[in-house]
């Protein structure tokens, strides 16, 4: 009987007109070649074939935008093998059933509806499927697809666990781009103690957000709600939940990608593109655990891993080789039976993990620190909610781990850890010993400098040239010393250093790129020659070495160390060490298989032709590189020198900006900088600069249009246009522009094959960003949302800036490391003006 009103429904159902729809009933089912759509247009639901697959399942996706990808699957474990499908619903129970040609049922919504007259499937605005009695106007579902998570939360869409139902919503990727199945990489809320949101691989906790502090998750950054997000969470006897809602107008959604990471992504509706504005593990302190129990970790420190006051290494051995994970041990018990612990506050952190912690929302902040102390177990107390000036308590009574160090925009919390009164220089028993020690210090010192330099003596031949190395390194510090150098675990350490920048022999270099052969020669700029270099752990490399010529020389030299070797974003170039040796100064950069852009912007093949989608990702990638820079990084850097020849390409075309030689450093306060010595590239130095020596945010924002309008037209910022001569790229664009006729502009080499829309939005921001008065430019973050917005809400830019506008057409460019030796000839510039 079944098979044969399954027979009916084929013949029914292909007999009839196919238009679109949001319901599913028991005589209309839904055929492998239709799809539902929402009733407002936003959500298309049917059956898709992912990537290189031949399997079909049912899926839902995002029916205005460019990328089709499903953000749900209903039968990601059960696909069907066979060519064609159906998605129906039964009349008898309820449940919606996915049936293939053969009319087996591969999958079912396993729901059995009682007192349901008329049972249907619909897919409703904001994306859920949900089975309801056709005759019912109240929101009560027999089931819904938002109960059922695959990779990916949604607008309105839970989280967490329900203790009724006995759900536990989690977010698990896909396990490849052709197989939407479950793999080993899953989010979920981890209710134990303090509630908390962690991701996983497999058993293994991989990245913890912390706990909820009444805005967010407390390792979230606090920026976020700048995008207009509502963030809300759920705690009480029947569910622990978390959802989010947004504007009318914008769009996001939270998923778990195929590599382990957790995004957040936002788009402008109409824009049809996602810009992920957040992602988690970030960098090095962001992964489980990484500097045990009681350590905080920074990633902007040297090493990276630092007890807490009062505690002290537990494994000073590995600590040496900045082996960590032993974490620190009291240096002071506590000492209960007297009460005479006290607290030590730390601002600005991701609180410790939470699973074993308790929490009492009755109590204030006072009321928690006596319960603390009242308690012997008690090692650390915090506020529970940080709204209307804080209230609720979290205690934790076992160690503390996985601390970090969060930048001072990203939100972090203070955290009362509890010391013995001698570790926080409260006890005159301190002071005493305090005084000893210095008595026996003053005796036995000269003894013990006389066998320091002893050892010294025997050590210094041998370890001469490493040594020179290292105080050279620590001169770059003079007055920065604790601001530190990243971790370079995949090349030679130098352990006698006190900064985390490994140093690399010139010997290892020199091998490394085969002696510096002319074959392995990638091009030259100012500071001299780059060639490619694989390490003997095969690890390929870009060996920058200063010439003896250079023009740029030791500062730029010194500028790259200090700067590149700090930052840490996907869109900058890494710098993973440094050669100090003799008169040679050499920088080793990850290796960029893609060259420069200009390589591909300015010296076109057939087979380096960029299409438009790869063009804008290089849009957004160089924004985002440089609002880091601007905004994001623990220092605030001017770049001062960003071309085309400059933004390097790894192998996926993702744009990572390179050379800081010439960048500035600005303090918190600081907002425009002046020198008289100006350098930089004709065509991307904005008027106030090149003219008055005058930099700031604005002046990267000006370079920044002018790598946009390069990166549509396929044409470099000089020369001559032939509809008016001795005139550049932004002359030619600003009257096209005004005539209405931009798209005009657009590189040949793309054809017709791009997005219109996308296309009139970036000339429009590149020309808002090249307008002559800084103040009329936008800033990064501004420049990010106008990317991915519309076109009718941008402001009309005013005419824009010119540098050189008359006279002679200035060709120079600064000194920078190129991938592409037809790039050599460029020169630096630099103009010295009296004033």
């Amino acid at each position: 009987m079944f098979h044969l009103l399954i027979s009916i429904l084929w013949f029914f159902y292909f007999s009839q007109a196919i238009s679109a729809r949001d319901t599913i009933t028991p005589i209309q089912p839904l055929a492998y070649n239709e799809t539902l759509v929402s009733a407002d247009g936003r959500f298309s639901l049917g059956f898709f074939t992912p990537g290189k697959s031949k399997n079909q399942y049912i899926g839902l996706w995002y029916n205005k935008m460019a990328d089709k990808t499903p953000v749900w699957v209903a039968n990601r474990k059960n696909p069907i093998t066979s060519s064609t499908g159906l998605l129906s619903i039964s009349s008898s129970t309820g449940e919606l059933l996915i049936i293939d040609q053969n009319s087996t049922v591969v999958w079912s919504s396993n729901n059995t509806v009682t007192n349901m007259f008329n049972p249907v499937a619909q897919l409703l605005n904001s994306g859920n499927l949900v089975i309801k009695d056709a005759n019912s106007s109240d929101d009560k579902f027999a089931w819904q697809g938002f109960d059922y998570p695959t990779d990916t939360l949604l607008e309105g869409m839970k989280m967490g666990v329900d203790f009724v139902t006995r759900l536990n919503r989690t977010l698990t990727a896909w396990t490849s781009e052709s197989d939407p199945s479950p793999s080993q990489y899953y989010a979920m809320l981890d209710i134990h103690g303090d509630p908390q949101l962690v991701l996983c691989s497999g058993s293994k906790k991989v990245y913890r957000a912390g706990p909820w502090n009444g805005l967010r998750y407390s390792a979230i950054p606090a920026t976020l709600t700048n995008y207009r997000f509502n963030f809300s969470f759920i705690n009480n006897k029947k569910e622990i939940s978390y959802y989010f809602t947004t504007i009318p107008s914008v769009l996001s959604k939270l998923a778990v990608d195929q590599s382990g990471e957790l995004q957040r992504s936002l788009s402008v509706e109409g824009s049809g593109l996602w810009n992920i504005i957040w992602y988690a593990p970030m960098d090095q302190c962001d992964y489980m655990p990484q500097c045990g129990p009681f350590a905080t970790c920074n990633q902007n420190n040297s090493p990276i891993c630092d007890c807490i006051q009062g505690f002290k290494p537990k494994s000073p051995d590995q600590r040496i080789y900045r082996e960590a994970a032993n974490g620190c041990v009291r240096k002071t018990g506590l000492d209960c039976k007297n009460g005479t612990d006290s607290f030590l506050p730390i601002p600005n952190l991701k609180l410790p993990d939470t699973s074993n912690a308790t929490v009492d929302t009755s109590l204030c902040l006072d009321e928690c620190k006596v319960k603390c102390l009242s308690n012997c177990s008690c090692t650390a107390y915090a506020l529970a909610d940080v709204r209307n000036g804080g209230s609720g308590c979290i205690i934790w009574t076992n160690e503390l781990t996985d601390l970090k160090v969060l930048a001072n925009y990203a939100g972090g919390q203070e955290l009362y850890v509890r010391l013995a009164a001698a570790d926080l220089g409260q006890s005159p028993t301190t002071t005493r010993k305090s005084k000893k020690w210095i008595y026996i210090l003053v005796i036995i010192l000269p003894f013990f400098m006389l066998i320091l330099a002893y050892i010294g003596s025997l050590l210094w031949r041998r370890k001469r040239r490493r040594m020179r190395a290292v105080e050279e390194i620590n001169t770059l510090f003079h007055d920065r010393s604790n601001q530190g150098f990243v971790s370079g675990n995949d090349l030679e350490l130098s352990r006698g250093s006190d900064h985390e920048l490994p140093l690399l022999d010139l010997k290892t270099v020199a091998f490394a790129t085969d002696n510096f052969s002319v074959a392995n020669k990638l091009g030259e700029g100012g500071f001299g020659p780059v060639f490619k270099g694989k390490l003997g752990n095969g690890q390929e490399i870009a060996v920058k070495r200063l010439a003896k010529t250079s023009a740029q020389g030791m500062v730029e030299f010194k500028n790259e160390v200090l700067l590149i070797a700090k930052l840490q974003h996907r869109n900058l170039v890494r710098l993973l060490s440094c050669c100090i040796e003799g008169e040679e100064r050499i920088l080793i950069y990850e290796y960029m298989p893609n060259k420069s852009l200009d390589y591909f912007l300015f010296e076109k093949s057939k087979d380096q032709v960029l299409d438009w989608q790869t063009r804008f990702k290089i849009i957004i990638g160089i924004a985002r590189g440089i609002l880091y820079l601007h905004q994001d990084s623990r220092l605030r850097i001017i770049h001062r020198d960003l071309k085309a020849s400059n933004i390097l390409l790894d192998e996926e075309m993702n744009p990572k900006i390179s050379d800081f030689g010439m960048a500035r450093i600005f303090c918190a306060d600081e907002a425009v900088g002046n020198t008289m010595k100006v350098v930089g590239t004709f065509g991307y130095m904005s008027p106030e600069y090149a003219m008055d020596g005058i930099f700031s945010q604005k002046s990267d924002v000006f370079s920044f249009g002018v790598l946009v309008l390069e990166i549509i037209t396929g044409k470099k910022n000089r020369g001559v246009y032939l509809a008016a001569p001795h005139t550049n790229l932004l002359d030619h664009v600003w009257t096209l522009w005004k005539e209405g006729v931009s798209l005009q502009l657009v590189d040949e080499s793309m054809g017709s094959y791009y997005s219109m829309n996308e296309v009139m939005r970036c000339i429009k921001v590149g020309l808002l960003c090249v307008q002559n008065h800084p103040e009329d430019r936008p800033f990064m973050s501004s420049v990010l949302l106008m990317l991915s917005g519309d076109n009718s809400l941008l402001p009309n830019p005013k005419e824009p800036g010119f540098a050189m506008r008359s006279g002679v057409t200035y060709q120079m460019e600064s000194s920078s490391s190129k991938a592409n030796p037809s790039s050599s000839n460029d020169m630096s510039v630099t103009l010295m003006e009296a004033r």
